[in-house]
This record gives C-alpha cells, sequence and structure tokens, in this order.
C-alpha cells in the first residue's frame, strides 16, 4: 500500500478533539437546515396564515354562518374572496374587522382587557426537554390571538423552537440584541424592547425572538450580582417584568416560553408572570423530574421573594402534555395528580394526536393547518380537545378580570 494512503488512513483514525467534532456537526446541520428552508421558503417569502371558511370565521366570531351571510348581503362587511368551489374564504384581520364592527354594539365581541384590567403574563415552564412546553405555549398565544386578544408571545428558550415555529431561523434571521436579552442586558448596549417585538403572520400577534444569545444573560448575571451597586434596576428577577411593563399598553395577554432549566432567565419570567402553567407529560419518570424541580424552585423563590421578587400569582395550574388518555398507566398518573393538587390541574389535557405531529413537520400548529390535510375525524378529535384546553385558560383570564 502506497505511503500516502496509509498517512491519511492514520489521519482519518486519529481521535478527533470533541470540541472540534460537536462544531463540525453543527455546521453541517445547520447548512442542510438552510437548504431545506431554501426549498420551502424561498428568500423573498415568508410565512402566511391560510384563510378561514365561513363556517370557521363565523364559529371564531361566535356567530351563525347565516348571520356572517347576513352582514355581508346588506353590505355591512365586505364581500369576502373565495375559492374554485365557491365558497367564502376570510383572512384573520377580515374577522378581527367584522369583530371589532360587531363590538361597536356588543363589547363581548371584542373581548380585550380594560383599561383598569392588568396584563396577563403566561409563563409555560418546566426544566424538563420534552414536557410539551413549546407546543403548549404556540398553540395557547395562537388561540388568543384567534379570539381577538392582543397577543405576545416570548421565546425565552436559546434554542429558539418557538421563534422556528414562526418561520424565524434563530441563525440567520436574528442579528446582535434581537431577542429580549437586548432589553434586560445590564450594560448601555441595552434597548427598548418595542424595538426588538416582530409582527407574524398572526394579525394580532407579535413575537420576540430567541436564540443563543440569551445564554449571555445567564453569564452575565453572576456579575452583575457581584457588582457594589444592588439597585432595583440591577436585580436579575426585575429585568423581564420591567421590560413587559414598557410594552403593556398593547398587549392583553403575554405568553413566555421558558427555558428548559432553572436559570436566571427563568427565574425573572417566573418573577413577570402574573400566573404559571407547568406542563406535565404523565410519566413516572418525568413525574419525579418535576418534584426535583418544585422543590428547586421553591428553594430558589424563597431566596428572590425575600429580595423583593414578586412571588404572587392569580392562578398555578398543571397542563398534562402529549396525554393519550387511552394509556392506562398516564390515566392512572393523571389521576394520581389530580387527586393531589386537585383544580390545580387542568381539567383538559394537550392530548398526544398525529395531527399535531404531522402538522409541526412543516413547522405549523394545528391552527395553521386546514381541516382538508388530515383525516377529518383525527383531526376534530384534536381540535376540539385543543380548544377545550386553552379555554379553560382563557375562562382563568377572564376571572382575574372580573368577567364570567
Amino acid at each position: 500500500m502506497p505511503e500516502s494512503i496509509t498517512l491519511d488512513t492514520a489521519r482519518d483514525s486519529a481521535p478527533k478533539s470533541l470540541t472540534r467534532l460537536i462544531e463540525g456537526d453543527a455546521d453541517i446541520l445547520s447548512a442542510q437546515l438552510q437548504q431545506l428552508r431554501a426549498r420551502a421558503f424561498p428568500p423573498s417569502a415568508e410565512k402566511e396564515l391560510r384563510k378561514f371558511m365561513a363556517g370557521e370565521a363565523a364559529k371564531l366570531i361566535g356567530i351563525s354562518d347565516a348571520y356572517l351571510r347576513t352582514l355581508v348581503l346588506d353590505g355591512v362587511v365586505p364581500e369576502a374572496e373565495k375559492n374554485a368551489a365557491g365558497r367564502r374564504l376570510y383572512s384573520l384581520k377580515q374577522i378581527h374587522d367584522i369583530r371589532d364592527h360587531l363590538g361597536k354594539n356588543k363589547k363581548g365581541y371584542v373581548p380585550r382587557r380594560a383599561s383598569s384590567d392588568k396584563l396577563q403574563v403566561l409563563a409555560v415552564t418546566n426544566f424538563k426537554g420534552g414536557s410539551g412546553k413549546t407546543t403548549t405555549s404556540a398553540h395557547l398565544a395562537q388561540f388568543f390571538a384567534l379570539r381577538g386578544y392582543r397577543v405576545l408571545a416570548v421565546d425565552l428558550d436559546p434554542q429558539a423552537s418557538l421563534s422556528a415555529l414562526f418561520g424565524i431561523q434563530p441563525e440567520f434571521d436574528l442579528e446582535a440584541n434581537e431577542t429580549i436579552y437586548g432589553a434586560i442586558r445590564y450594560d448601555e448596549q441595552q434597548r427598548p424592547l418595542r424595538d426588538i417585538i416582530r409582527k407574524t403572520y398572526f394579525t394580532g400577534l407579535g413575537i420576540v425572538p430567541g436564540n443563543l444569545e440569551l445564554q449571555e444573560f445567564e453569564h452575565e448575571t453572576p456579575r452583575a450580582l457581584t457588582e457594589k451597586s444592588r439597585s432595583a434596576d440591577k436585580m436579575f428577577f426585575t429585568r423581564v417584568a420591567a421590560a413587559l411593563t414598557s410594552v403593556q399598553a398593547d398587549y392583553d395577554i403575554v405568553v413566555l416560553d421558558c427555558p428548559p432549566s432553572l436559570g436566571y432567565l427563568t427565574l425573572s419570567a417566573l418573577c413577570a408572570a402574573t400566573s404559571v402553567l407547568v406542563t406535565i407529560h404523565p410519566q413516572m419518570l418525568d413525574v419525579a423530574s418535576m418534584s426535583q424541580f418544585l422543590h428547586m424552585t421553591a428553594g430558589l423563590f424563597d431566596v428572590v421573594e425575600r429580595a423583593g421578587g414578586n412571588a404572587g400569582y392569580d392562578f398555578f395550574r398543571y397542563v398534562l402534555t402529549r396525554y393519550e388518555p387511552s394509556d392506562s398507566s398516564q390515566s392512572q398518573i393523571a389521576g394520581l395528580l389530580k387527586g393531589l393538587f386537585g383544580d390545580r390541574v387542568l381539567t383538559n389535557a394537550m392530548v398526544k394526536s398525529a395531527a399535531i405531529s404531522d402538522a409541526g413537520i412543516t413547522k405549523q400548529t394545528l391552527y395553521e393547518v386546514g381541516r382538508e390535510n388530515f383525516h377529518r375525524q383525527t383531526y376534530d378529535r384534536a381540535l376540539e380537545a385543543l380548544d377545550a384546553l386553552n379555554s379553560e385558560i382563557e375562562a382563568l383570564v377572564s376571572q382575574t378580570w372580573g368577567r364570567k
């Protein structure tokens, strides 16, 4: 065998630095993801929300299809676009416009908070990955937007799965200071949160995207805590709340997708929250992990509360996720949790469904894909369960505002 081949073979078989190996794999994966994205979404393309059939639009507004048709015939609302089959199609903006028109005579059509109602900040959290946290956050934010609320979704997870669901590629679409880190950092480069918020293809829903830059807050906070000046604006647990306060007049609901860790970002998010949702996959290992999460959270929050942090909530609930009612072991664990925590476990669950999983493959939620893309019974069951869960959370929000 020639000497050159022997040397090349020896080089190939030599152990690589783990750093270089991981770095190389990251580059390969990033390049592949960029290619896939370029095929699915050309550089000039943006994600768009589908149009809604007349029946769907009427249901979202809270009226009958016949009444919606009457409004069109009377010229109260503009004629809708029609598809090839002659069926009327409405954009979410048109649905909001109709809702606003009807709300002039009956306020119930427009569910936005009154000036006397405080901004609802819902933190969705669990420090175990795979608990369905981001799926819950995305569907919850979109549900509120479809219902007519002004919504802000905040991606606090450096892995940025929520951002990806909204069509934002963290590695390619974001520059420095374009995550919430830009609004909560400790130096002079801090910028207003209003300048970071991006509009989405869901009318009424904005997003603060995330990426690996968020890790900087975890690195900088210990250094800030050691400084002699420990004024309130320097305390890490006040910073997310302060950023949200600066834009509270623009929104009714804020959904915080917390990182799968109990770090400074998560604690700051929990201090900013008015309500907390803890996602649980009803498996024994996940429940045991959640026990540790609760112990650690209580210990850390005790320190934060004594330092002046917010530890009061309008509601605190557990959300069962990826739940399979036909699985006897999951049903037993769900029963155990409800027996232990009572009403703090939501009655409805985020069920495990092929419709939700299949929608996720194309970075979409169940609210984005049409019924025609699935087996109708599968889609209807999943959507019914999802709406029931989110409606239960909506009812809790309404109670905090003193509404029926």
